[in-house]
């Protein structure tokens, strides 16, 4: 793994020599522009607006145009003399509770390793104390002549550190957020948690894949191949929801739970199906037929006397039925 920053952390006079190393990588396919029709590359060129030459890139400086059109010119080597105290140094700031860090503020994330043999000592000082207090370092660190806030924190046996946007590179959210009169009925809940439950089952996070990357390196792999592209479906977008508590017992059955208590103590649609047939095959005019005919049998009284109990049943459940719908 390559170092891509060395220096220390600060926090009072005590001082931890520590490496970076980035901790993600992408596994994104690289493309590149090519012409469509003879598939050669197409290179972007730097030119001047002005003199209309190419400019090579140790002539290339940064310019800040202002509202009045005016255009200040600062070179690598004024860009490079302005003072960064975080140059060499992780400074710690405070530590914090882990629950006052809003994770919309988190971008990049690195490992930090010990500089040395010297430097282990310090770092698990560091790492325990962080673990023992549950807390966080807020710091600062200048990485490609950028400071930023960095978040310093325990991963394992690691210090890991998370570069953060400053709080007002958070954009306010305004009125994006439904109004406060939208409400959802205690059944509404309990039916989201069933479902929430039931896509939760053996999930393996490690397990998950890029589909999109899947299916690009195959489409990559069939034209060097020389082989038909392959075609897949794309999943349909879902409909707008008219009916929540009908869509949320609709997404609990596609994920292959078993029909369990509705929001209201009552059971699901599907048992609902069950219990109507049940009535069917048990009305009440053909039990008192039955027991008619089979008066001279203990046995059949028996039976006769069951059905008739199924009946009533029957009707007791019809109004639950009603109930159910209208939830």
């Amino acid at each position: 793994m390559r170092t891509m920053w060395k220096g220390a952390i600060g926090f009072g006079l005590v001082s931890v020599p520590v490496r970076l190393y980035a901790a993600t990588q992408e596994h994104g396919v690289r493309l590149h522009q090519v012409h469509d029709q003879d598939g050669g590359r197409i290179h972007l060129k730097r030119v001047c607006d002005l003199c209309g030459e190419q400019v090579d890139y140790e002539h290339i400086a940064k310019g800040f145009e202002d509202d009045e059109g005016r255009t200040a010119v600062v070179t690598q080597d004024e860009l490079a003399g302005l003072p960064l105290p975080s140059k060499k140094l992780i400074d710690v700031l405070a530590f914090v509770d882990s629950d006052r860090i809003d994770p919309l503020q988190l971008a990049g994330s690195y490992y930090l390793a010990p500089e040395s043999a010297a430097a282990n000592k310090p770092y698990v000082l560091l790492r325990e104390t962080l673990k023992q207090t549950e807390r966080v370092a807020v710091t600062k660190i200048a990485l490609r002549t950028r400071e930023s806030l960095a978040l310093l924190r325990v991963h394992g046996d690691l210090l890991t550190l998370h570069t953060m946007y400053w709080p007002d590179e958070v954009r306010d959210s305004g009125d994006l957020a439904p109004p406060d009169s939208v409400t959802v009925r205690p059944q509404e809940l309990k039916m989201a948690t069933s479902l929430m439950d039931t896509l939760s089952e053996d999930f393996a996070l490690e397990e998950l894949e890029d589909e999109y990357e899947v299916a690009l390196r195959e489409l990559i792999d069939a034209h060097l191949s020389d082989r038909p592209v392959p075609r897949k479906e794309t999943a349909p977008a879902p409909d707008n929801v008219i009916d929540l508590m009908a869509a949320l017992q609709a997404s609990i059955d596609s994920a292959g739970k078993k029909p369990s208590e509705g929001a209201a103590g009552k059971k699901a649609p599907a048992t609902r199906t069950a219990r109507g047939a049940a009535g069917k095959t048990a009305a009440p005019k053909k039990t008192t037929a039955a027991a008619k005919a089979a008066a001279s049998s203990s046995g059949a009284a028996k039976k006769t006397a069951s059905r008739s109990s199924t009946a009533k049943s029957t009707k007791k459940a019809a109004p639950k039925k009603t109930g159910r719908r209208a939830s």
